[in-house]
């Protein structure tokens, strides 16, 4: 941005013009700043705010996510859907089974009835059995 100053002033003497009211000393009447800005386009860069977390918390989430895709790929199995790469596509599974709820539950007895009616319907039904002992025991290191 520029900043320009314009003067018209030419004597001590000056009157001031009939335009300018009376309450403005002589001096100061032909006084003008103009404004001109410069065109710059310049490319707005995105911002990110990124989190450092310490080195307990990154494992917690690093064992956390170990857990999930462990669930993920073996939900897989169970229903016999065609293994995909998370990260590429999204998966699309009959059951959603939240890690959350269950280690809000309050004992075992209870999320392996939560867990046996929600698979229910999964296609090798001999493995359910065996995914809910191994699931148990993975969320109990959360």
């Amino acid at each position: 941005m520029e900043c320009g100053l314009a003067s018209t002033y030419t004597s001590s003497t000056a009157k001031p013009s009939s335009a300018v009211s009376g309450n403005r000393s002589p001096a100061k009447t032909g006084l003008h700043v103009n404004f001109t800005e410069k065109v710059e386009v310049k490319e707005k860069r995105e911002k990110f705010l990124t989190a450092k977390y310490g080195a307990h918390q990154m494992s917690l989430i690093r064992k956390r996510l170990a857990v999930e895709m462990w669930l993920l790929e073996e939900l897989q199995k169970l229903y016999n859907l065609p293994k995909r790469d998370p990260a590429v596509e999204g998966i699309e599974c009959e059951v959603e089974v939240d890690i959350d709820d269950l280690l809000d539950m309050d004992d075992d007895c209870q999320r392996t009835q939560f867990l046996q009616k929600l698979l229910s319907s999964a296609k090798s039904k001999e493995n359910i059995k065996e995914f809910i002992e191994r699931l148990l025991e993975k969320i109990k290191t959360l």
